[in-house]
């Protein structure tokens, strides 16, 4: 029964994927995810309901086109591999499914997945998964934990919020030119609704940790200078929230 759980999870999270790749690739180029249908961006070819099948195509075709034969990017698979095996991760830290940690990764994941896709293809951060995420947070937490908690989440979103907005203005001044985009900023106020202030913090200090070495290696070989900051802030808030206790146990180690 295990195994047919953990099957199930990996087929659902490769068709939300197979859907986020769509949404993530599509909406920030003011495409309609409806129309045209499914296709080969390579030769613009309408695909049959089989050339669409998660995982499972990509894998009977080899990795290539079935009209053109052209290689299609190893990215469709690991985003609907990602996000599967993200589910099974999920299930396994948090069962069962109806449990608020497991409800809630699941949104926090498909945000990561978006993020990862709009950000380092196209440098934006799409708004309505970010209300979609706010709005699912702040229901699981009233469901679960009540009101007063669902107020604490907002408030903890708010401070995290005026925390990057301070980080932009002073990163803008001393840099003369843009340092965070808008959609960061939004996205650190989701971070503190998720998690709390503290570790939303934790979460903030340590995305910059994981940014570096990329953002050194961008500088270094690449003539665009900018560098997509908000797969590093999900990542990083992905990571706080999987290891909670751990980083509770630091704070307190930290600051008692």
């Amino acid at each position: 029964m295990g195994v047919l759980v953990y099957i199930y999870l990996i087929l659902s999270g490769a068709i939300f994927g197979s859907f986020y790749g769509v949404v993530g690739t599509r909406w920030p180029q003011e495409k309609s995810i409806i129309k045209p249908s499914s296709h080969c961006e390579l030769c613009n070819h309408p695909l049959k309901w089989y050339d669409l099948i998660p995982i499972f195509s990509y894998i009977f075709s080899l990795g290539k086109c079935r009209y053109c034969h052209k290689r299609i990017s190893i990215s469709y698979l690991a985003i609907e591999l990602g996000m599967g095996l993200l589910l099974c991760t999920s299930y396994y830290l948090y069962k069962p499914v109806l449990s608020y940690n497991f409800l809630e990764s699941f949104f926090l994941f498909s945000l990561c997945m978006l993020i990862f896709i709009s950000d380092f293809n196209y440098y934006i951060i799409l708004d309505s998964p970010l209300v979609i995420t706010l709005i699912a947070t702040l229901v699981l937490k009233y469901v679960f934990f009540g009101l007063k908690a669902t107020l604490i989440s907002l408030l903890c979103g708010v401070i995290l919020f005026i925390i990057m907005f301070i980080v932009k203005l002073i990163g803008d001044k001393a840099f003369k030119r843009e340092s965070l985009g808008g959609g960061d900023i939004k996205l650190a106020f989701i971070v503190g609704a998720v998690l709390n202030y503290k570790l939303g913090l934790c979460a903030l200090i340590l995305s910059t940790f994981i940014a570096l070495p990329y953002a050194l290696l961008k500088v270094y070989l690449s003539e665009k200078k900018e560098v997509p900051f908000g797969p590093f802030i999900i990542g990083a808030c992905v990571i706080v929230f999987i290891f909670m206790p751990k980083f509770n146990n630091l704070l307190n180690y930290l600051f008692t």
